[in-house]
C-alpha cells in the first residue's frame, strides 16, 4: 500500500513538473524571444529612426546609418564657440560622456553645488551679456542623466544676441531658427516647451 502511495505520489510529481517545465519553455519563447523580435520588427517599419537611435546627419536630415550620423537627437554633446548655442551642464563623466550618464548626487543645499552654480551663472552671465539674476536655472544645473538634450526657451533666449554677433545674423533670423526648433508640451499638457540644441545648430551650420 506505502508503495503503491509513493509511486502515485511520484507520478503525480513529474507530471506536475513536466507540466511547469513546459509552460516555462512557453513563456521564454513568447516573451523571450517572439514577443521582442516582432516589437523590434514593428519599430523597424513604423518608426525606422526612432529605432535606430534618432541620428542626425549633419544637414540636419534624420538618418539610420551611423557613419552618416553627426549626433543623436536623443544625447547632448558639447558645443564650443560663441556662434553655437550651448546646452545644459553636463556631470556625464568629464560632460556629456554616454559610458558614464548621471549627475553630480548632490544636495540642493551642498556648498560644492551652491558654488559651482554660482560660478556657472556669473560666467553665462558675462558670455551672454545679461544680468545674473535673468539666468535660468537649466543654464547652471545639469540634468539627471547628464545628456539632456534639450535647453528651455529662456535659456536659447539669452544666447541668441551671442549667436547672431558671432555669425553675422541679424536677432530676428536666429530667432526665427529657435522658433523653428521649440517643441511644446507633449499631448499639449506633458513636460515643459523645449529646444533641441543639436539639430537648432545644424539649422545655424546650414543658414550661415
Amino acid at each position: 500500500m506505502a508503495t503503491t502511495t509513493v509511486a502515485s505520489d511520484l507520478a503525480t510529481l513529474t507530471r506536475h513538473s513536466m507540466a511547469g517545465l513546459r509552460m516555462l519553455l512557453a513563456f521564454t519563447l513568447v516573451t523571450g524571444l517572439a514577443y521582442p523580435l516582432a516589437m523590434t520588427a514593428v519599430g523597424q517599419v513604423a518608426f525606422p529612426w526612432q529605432a535606430n537611435g534618432s541620428l542626425v546627419r549633419s544637414d540636419g536630415a534624420h538618418t539610420t546609418s551611423r557613419s552618416d550620423a553627426v549626433g543623436s537627437a536623443l544625447i547632448a554633446q558639447g558645443f564650443a564657440g560663441a556662434e553655437y548655442f550651448h546646452p545644459r551642464p553636463s556631470a556625464a563623466g568629464d560632460g556629456y560622456d554616454t559610458l558614464a550618464s548621471g549627475g553630480s548626487n548632490l544636495g540642493p543645499l551642498n556648498p560644492d553645488l551652491v558654488a559651482t552654480i554660482e560660478e556657472r551663472k556669473a560666467a553665462v552671465a558675462e558670455e551672454d551679456g545679461v544680468d545674473p539674476a535673468d539666468v535660468p536655472a537649466d543654464a547652471v544645473t545639469a540634468s539627471g542623466s547628464g545628456l539632456d538634450p534639450d535647453i528651455s526657451p529662456e535659456y536659447a533666449a539669452i544666447q541668441v544676441a551671442r549667436v547672431a554677433k558671432a555669425r553675422g545674423l541679424s536677432d530676428a533670423e536666429v530667432e526665427r531658427l529657435v522658433a523653428e526648433h521649440t517643441a511644446g508640451r507633449d499631448l499639449g499638457v506633458l513636460g515643459e516647451p523645449r529646444v533641441n540644441v543639436l539639430e537648432l545648430n545644424l539649422a545655424l551650420d546650414a543658414a550661415n
